[in-house]
């Protein structure tokens, strides 16, 4: 794909009014004005609708959906989600309050993460939460804490397999990891799970994220359920949830595009009958994050001077790093690649110029976009980081040197 094929595909994806883009109904200056400060972030509530009405019309009926909360726990987004979701994961209590102040039942909500602490444990406990158990030494403490508590904790087995997600943007399974047990050492557990008083719940198995080659996550799908109905002869009792994770990736560069979500419908419908026949009581669950909602998110910030250095023009803005830190490409890029970034007032400009956009702080890592083609911008007009409603500000080191914190909406 070319850099106006991407142009085409995530720039386009927000309609234009008067040379101005809109978000969720409102022209972005309209919106600026609402929020009455710069810098923000806007999420799109029918762009996320959308998403989820593809992911059900794509895959398989028997699949559930649910949410990762990493990716974007702004509580209102959450609360969207909850009326269209089947069930949550969390990662930390904080995430785990928002969660329960959703409609969303606590036995559809699941906790994970390599590093659980005893009163996270036991708040998830009471909640009546399922805890994705990541070690033997994690089990026991689960079993203490329950019986402290004189409840019966629901588990699963958070499972690192013997391969990876492959293309994958970030692996999160595959030799050697902080994450989850490793698939061989999973019998040996299972078998004292039956001795302990536990209820055990099924599997969470999850291979990597951010991946744009449908193939790879069939593959990934393949070997996951094949892995689950290994291990389920093994567990002590029925097969309730097996969460085969999620993976599903956006295009965020040139030369990337969209991933072909109805492959992967059709290759799930080919695979379920054999593990609906073999685990009868198991529910299905894709858990996805970004892919829900990163694409309905944009980062707004407002241009606070132009300034040309030996030949470049700058373009200084009251937002950046600081906010939104995967945009600057670091946050886990190894080589850095401009997000989509546009100057959203002016849509279709007429007059184009090569510019670089940075923020405030006192830092070169501040950058937003690097010598990159875009509209010619003048102060106080608005910068719109594209692609941005997924491990924006909650990835951000907000506290860097001082600054305000953006504010958020849901529109």
């Amino acid at each position: 794909m070319t850099g106006a094929q991407l142009k085409h595909t995530v720039f386009d994806q927000f309609p234009v009014q008067d040379n101005c883009i809109v978000v969720g109904g409102t022209p972005l200056t309209r919106l600026a004005q609402r929020v009455g400060r710069t810098p923000f972030y806007a999420y799109d509530r029918q762009k996320i609708t959308n998403r989820i009405q593809l992911l059900r019309k794509s895959l398989p009926d028997e699949i559930h959906l649910h949410y990762a909360m990493k990716a974007n726990p702004m509580p209102a987004v959450v609360q969207h989600l909850a009326g269209l979701i089947d069930g949550i994961d969390v990662a930390s209590v904080g995430e785990m309050h928002i969660a329960l102040d959703t409609t969303i039942p606590p036995n559809k909500i699941s906790f994970a993460g390599p590093g659980k602490i005893e009163h996270e444990l036991s708040s998830a406990i009471s909640a009546g939460i399922v805890l994705n158990m990541e070690s033997e030494r994690e089990m026991r403490l689960i079993v203490k804490l329950g019986e402290q508590l004189g409840i019966r904790p629901n588990v699963s087995i958070r499972i690192n397999p013997d391969f990876e997600l492959k293309s994958a943007g970030m692996k999160m399974g595959g030799g050697p990891k902080q994450f989850g047990v490793d698939a061989e050492l999973a019998p040996a557990l299972l078998k004292q799970i039956g001795k302990l008083d536990l209820n055990f719940i099924g599997f969470h198995i999850f291979s990597g994220s951010q991946n744009l080659k449908s193939d790879a996550i069939q593959e990934a799908h393949e070997k996951t359920l094949q892995l689950a109905l290994k291990l389920a002869e093994k567990a002590p009792s029925p097969i309730h949830t097996l969460n085969i994770g999620g993976g599903f990736g956006i295009p965020y560069f040139p030369g990337e595009s969209a991933l072909n979500i109805q492959s992967i419908g059709e290759n799930l419908s080919n695979l379920l009958p054999e593990v609906k026949h073999r685990l009868p009581e198991a529910q299905i669950i894709i858990e996805l994050g970004r892919y829900m909602v990163a694409e309905a998110g944009i980062y707004v910030c407002r241009v606070i001077e132009r300034k040309v250095s030996r030949g470049r023009v700058f373009l200084i803005t009251d937002g950046g790093l600081h906010h939104h830190l995967a945009a600057t490409g670091n946050f886990g890029q190894v080589i850095r690649k401009n997000y989509p970034v546009m100057i959203g007032n002016k849509a279709h400009g007429t007059q184009k110029e090569i510019a670089t956009i940075v923020g405030p702080l006192c830092t070169p890592l501040d950058l937003l976009a690097e010598q990159m083609e875009m509209e010619k911008a003048e102060v106080n007009d608005l910068v719109v980081v594209l692609q941005s409603g997924a491990y924006g500000l909650s990835a951000s080191p907000t506290g860097f040197l001082g600054h305000p914190e953006p504010l958020e909406i849901l529109v």
